[in-house]
């Protein structure tokens, strides 16, 4: 038994040990929820403070960040500004000089013809004497003429020969070795320059993942690595003696296939197919019109296509390195927006998660006073228990308790006696 002293009136009474224990853990978990209040409280402006931090620090980066997109979008600005004054400038200057050459050439004609008026008698007598020199010119073009058409009769037999060693070569060959030799005459003939193209690559084409494959693929680059020209070669033939004919325009649409999936430009057939043919027989047959950038040859003019090709495309190589410098250009803008959304992305990501964990946080943290509050509720139904249970014990006296046990009053009695 426990006795306590009520600090009002004064008065001692004993209570048994469950309720002094029931009283001590009231005032126990009184002092609990004081300092859980207190704790409740400075976490909750500890959050509030560290939300306020991130928030602050991401808005000030996404600050610099746009500041810096800012600075290179001007400073490219600024440049192709630039730029386009400068070719204005070109453009001005060249205007102005054309139009100084075009009034030079005004003042010449207005002094000639000023000239030609003064001298009309001497230009008469000139005249003349002109005439009879273009009679004799006349005479020397008919000459040339004649040996002109000489040479022509001689080149036509020339040609003639030709188609006739090569009728006579196929004739003295099988199918097979036909088109086999006819790429080792290309090859022998491409070896026999290959000086003159140092950068150059002329090989066959075993490549057939795709498909199909052609004969031999000619590269050729300039010092730099840049590629100048590149030419998807196909050579065909066949005996006089093969029953099914073909024709060059069979080969056509592979050759075309054939060239892209490469990704050659040109296209050229290499062809002794149609020997009677005259079209293919006067040189460098452009079929283009029927394929993009394609030709037809014969073997004669095997070098001259590559050499053709290739000095044509080196007029245009410089145009071709600035459009490259432009798509690089074009690309690192693209490059540069791409790494910019990608940094978006990852910061909103980022952001999202951030602000996600929080949520979270702050979820649990109203579940935790929300067990708090009922935890709370209950303490406080305890204590009114505890203070009916106490109103209880200070209305108990010993009369109360014997009231129906006349027995125990009795000892009660002889007890106080």
């Amino acid at each position: 038994m426990n006795q306590i002293k009520c600090p009002n009136c004064g008065e001692v009474f004993t209570i048994d040990e469950s309720n002094y224990d029931s009283i001590v853990k009231q005032v126990r978990d009184h002092q609990f929820n004081e300092e859980l209040r207190k704790r409740e409280k400075d976490y909750q402006e500890k959050l509030e403070k560290e939300l306020a931090l991130v928030k602050t620090k991401t808005e000030s980066e996404n600050l610099k960040a746009l500041s810096d997109k800012d600075l290179v979008i001007e400073r490219l600005r600024n440049e192709l500004s630039g730029k386009d004054k400068e070719n204005e400038l070109v453009t001005r200057e060249a205007v102005d000089e054309l139009q100084v050459k075009l009034q030079e050439k005004e003042n010449l004609i207005l002094r000639l013809d000023s000239q030609l008026k003064n001298k009309d008698t001497e230009n008469q007598l000139k005249l003349k004497e002109a005439l009879e020199r273009k009679n004799e010119e006349l005479s020397e073009i008919k000459a040339a003429s004649l040996a002109q058409k000489e040479g022509y009769e001689k080149q036509l037999s020339d040609k003639d020969e030709l188609i006739a060693y090569y009728k006579d070569f196929k004739a003295r060959q099988s199918t097979k070795m036909i088109g086999e030799d006819l790429e080792q005459h290309c090859l022998y003939e491409f070896n026999r320059v290959r000086p003159l193209f140092r950068n150059a690559y002329f090989e066959k084409d075993n490549d057939a993942s795709q498909g199909s494959k052609g004969d031999f693929i000619f590269r050729d680059f300039d010092d730099e690595g840049t590629e100048i020209v590149s030419i998807m070669f196909e050579m065909k033939n066949e005996a006089d003696e093969t029953v099914t004919k073909h024709r060059n325009e069979d080969f056509f649409g592979k050759l075309d296939k054939d060239r892209k999936t490469k990704n050659c430009e040109y296209a050229v057939l290499v062809s002794l197919l149609e020997m009677d043919n005259d079209t293919y027989n006067e040189g460098i047959v452009d079929v283009s019109h029927r394929y993009e950038k394609m030709y037809v040859i014969r073997p004669q003019n095997f070098i001259s296509i590559i050499t053709l090709l290739r000095n044509a495309n080196l007029n245009s190589l410089s145009y071709k390195k600035q459009l490259i410098a432009v798509q690089n250009q074009d690309m690192d803008y693209k490059n540069f927006e791409s790494n910019m959304n990608a940094f978006k992305d990852a910061f909103s990501r980022n952001y999202e998660l951030a602000s996600r964990k929080f949520q979270d946080a702050i979820d649990d943290i109203d579940k935790t006073i929300k067990a708090l509050e009922k935890t709370k509720a209950d303490l406080l139904s305890s204590d009114r228990n505890l203070r009916l249970a106490n109103d209880k014990a200070q209305d108990l006296s010993i009369k109360k308790l014997t009231k129906n046990a006349p027995s125990i009053a009795e000892k009660f009695k002889e007890e106080n006696k």
